[in-house]
């Protein structure tokens, strides 16, 4: 499918997708990082269905097909996989501290180009980069000292109060670390392809616009409590009218 819409979009061949190039579907542009994307995202709804009862249907279906196509997903691995992910574990277990930053903490990589946040999912770790605000030129005019919105004098109520609360877990100006950290070597336009093929959803950003749905879903259904019973039971025969059967008309006799 991919290669019939990327005649459309005009791109140029090569070994490797370029990121953020057209699809070829309106909108929808070349995703940089599909792999550890969806295997984020996957082990993010597994945790999240784990707060939901193991009888819920909705649970049970959606943890089904979850944890095939994150099967999938981790069963294609891009060339130098292995050795990146031996260079990445040793480059954690370096700098603790830069991983496992409190609310608050140091932003890496010069500012503006955030902070590497370590997070654990379904029992993989990860670590993600929170991009951080553009550096702002007064900032080196006071010698870096935090500039803040003005507050209002005297007594705060709770509400006022609530954004105040990581303030002692705030690091000093002083305590920065610049570190480098290396992005997860990317899939050739044929293991994508055959991702594709084995997940057979549309485009690999098709797949992980479902994903990102899913990962929201979960949370609503678990706010509605949905494995409960309703609050007005349906009346008798109500859903009779869309049984499978009820309208097809039945065979001779033989």
């Amino acid at each position: 499918m991919r290669g019939t819409i990327r005649l459309f979009a005009r791109v140029k061949p090569g070994r490797f997708l370029e990121p953020n190039t057209p699809t070829g579907l309106t909108g929808l542009f070349t995703h940089p990082a599909p792999r550890s994307t969806l295997i984020y995202l996957y082990s993010s709804t597994l945790d999240k269905l784990k707060h939901l009862p193991e009888a819920s249907v909705y649970r049970q279906s959606t943890e089904s097909l979850t944890r095939h196509r994150l099967k999938v997903v981790e069963s294609i691995k891009p060339e130098g996989y292995d050795a990146w992910a031996d260079r990445a574990k040793k480059q954690i277990a370096e700098h603790p501290e830069v991983f496992n930053t409190p609310t608050g903490g140091v932003d890496h990589e010069g500012g503006s180009s955030g902070k590497h946040v370590k997070n654990v999912r379904d029992g993989r770790s990860f670590v993600t980069t929170e991009l951080g605000d553009e550096p702002d030129e007064r900032l080196e005019e006071w010698d870096g000292q935090t500039l803040e919105e003005p507050q209002l004098e005297g007594p705060k109520t709770t509400a006022e109060r609530a954004s105040q609360d990581d303030i002692g877990l705030r690091r000093p100006g002083t305590d920065r670390k610049t570190l480098h950290w290396e992005p997860e070597p990317p899939l050739d336009k044929s293991q994508i392809s055959d991702m594709e093929t084995q997940i057979a959803a549309g485009l690999i950003e098709e797949v992980i616009q479902v994903a990102e749905g899913e990962l929201k879903l979960v949370e609503t259904m678990a706010e509605a409590r949905v494995w409960e019973e309703l609050e007005e039971k349906p009346a008798e025969g109500q859903w009779s009218y869309f049984e499978r059967g009820t309208h097809s008309p039945k065979g001779q006799a033989p």
